[in-house]
């Protein structure tokens, strides 16, 4: 069996600049409690999304295994739009409500999905047998988790915190246990 820890990324200080964005000072207490959690689960293998706020939330286990962070640019979010969107919630909807519809310079769900699926499946390949974590994005990941288990959707998503950690086993390529790991959040 192989582990997949699907790590939603910790509270971050807004920025413009997605790759850049920090996390908060709340984020960074979150990404200690993130740390601690991990430590249980005998991680083989840290991942991260290029964006700082996931390598953030995920680099105390990296160091806690002694291994670097592999970077991973398909477990990055999904580009929602070129430009700021007007109502977020709004463009949420329409783009889980079909999956082949984007934004101006957005990608569709089909499109992220078969990013984000792709890296999944060559992360099962590469360390089968081992725990993985992978310090990711709310939507993109549900998009993945949606690959495997279509109960996880729009409302799935509303429902994560940030963060948030799902761990996905799987026997070669086939899920056969999702379920989350309990993140008490600081406030």
């Amino acid at each position: 069996m192989t582990n997949l820890y699907f790590v939603r990324h910790a509270h971050s200080t807004y920025t413009p600049d997605e790759m850049e964005r920090p996390l908060s000072e709340r984020g960074m207490e979150d990404a200690k409690l993130i740390t601690e959690l991990l430590k249980l689960e005998k991680i083989d293998q840290v991942i991260s999304s290029p964006f700082k706020r996931a390598i953030q939330t995920v680099e105390g286990v990296s160091e806690y295994i002694g291994k670097e962070i592999e970077i991973v640019d398909d477990f990055r979010e999904r580009t929602l739009s070129e430009h700021p969107v007007a109502d977020f919630n709004e463009a949420i909807s329409k783009v889980w409500s079909n999956f082949d519809f984007s934004l101006d310079g957005g990608e569709s769900n089909h499109v992220a999905q078969k990013r984000g699926v792709a890296a999944t499946l060559h992360v099962l390949r590469k360390y089968k047998g081992q725990n993985v974590a992978i310090g990711t994005h709310g939507n993109i990941m549900v998009l993945i988790m949606n690959y495997f288990d279509q109960q996880c959707d729009v409302h799935f998503w509303r429902q994560l915190a940030m963060p948030d950690i799902y761990k996905l086993t799987f026997q070669e390529t086939h899920l056969i246990d999702m379920r989350r790991i309990s993140v008490a959040c600081s406030k």
